[in-house]
C-alpha cells in the first residue's frame, strides 16, 4: 500500500467541505509528476490532507475511493482525476513548520518540493504525521 499527500488552497476547496461532502474528485491537477502520482493512486490508499497557503496544515486523512479517470475539467483526456472519501480528522493540525522540526520528515516532498500538489510519502513519514496529529 501507499500513502499519498494533496495540497488544496482552503479558499478553493478546504477540510470544512471534505468532511460535509464526504467525497469529492480531485480535479484541475496540471503538473506532469501530480499526474502520474493520481495515476498511481490505488482504492482504499490513504491520502493525507494538507491546507496550503493560510494553515499550511495537514488537516486529516482521505481515502482513494475511485482511481484516475479523466479530469472533466480539462480538454486534453491524458489529464486525470481520483476521487476521495472522508476519513479521519486530526485533533491537531500538524503544521509545516512542526513537521520541519522532525528530521525524519525532511525529505517529504511538502518540503523539498512546496509546489507539487499531489506526492507520495512514505510509511514512515506517514506514522509520524498521524502520531503528530493524534
Amino acid at each position: 500500500m501507499n500513502y499519498w499527500l494533496v495540497k488544496s488552497d482552503p479558499e478553493t476547496y478546504g477540510w470544512p467541505e471534505m468532511k460535509k461532502d464526504k467525497t469529492t474528485n480531485w480535479s484541475g491537477v496540471r503538473n506532469h509528476s501530480a499526474r502520474l502520482n493520481l495515476l498511481a493512486m490505488k482504492k482504499g490508499e490513504t491520502v493525507l490532507f494538507y491546507h496550503s497557503n493560510t494553515d499550511k496544515a495537514i488537516m486529516g486523512t482521505t481515502k482513494v475511493s475511485k482511481e484516475a479517470y479523466p479530469d472533466d475539467t480539462a480538454d486534453d483526456p491524458r489529464w486525470v482525476m481520483v476521487d476521495l472519501t472522508f476519513d479521519t480528522e486530526f485533533k491537531t493540525m500538524v503544521t509545516l513548520a512542526d513537521m520541519k522540526q522532525v528530521p525524519a520528515l525532511s525529505q517529504i516532498g511538502l518540503i523539498r518540493i512546496g509546489r507539487l500538489s499531489v506526492m507520495p510519502i512514505t510509511k514512515e513519514e506517514y506514522d509520524i504525521i498521524l502520531k503528530m496529529g493524534e
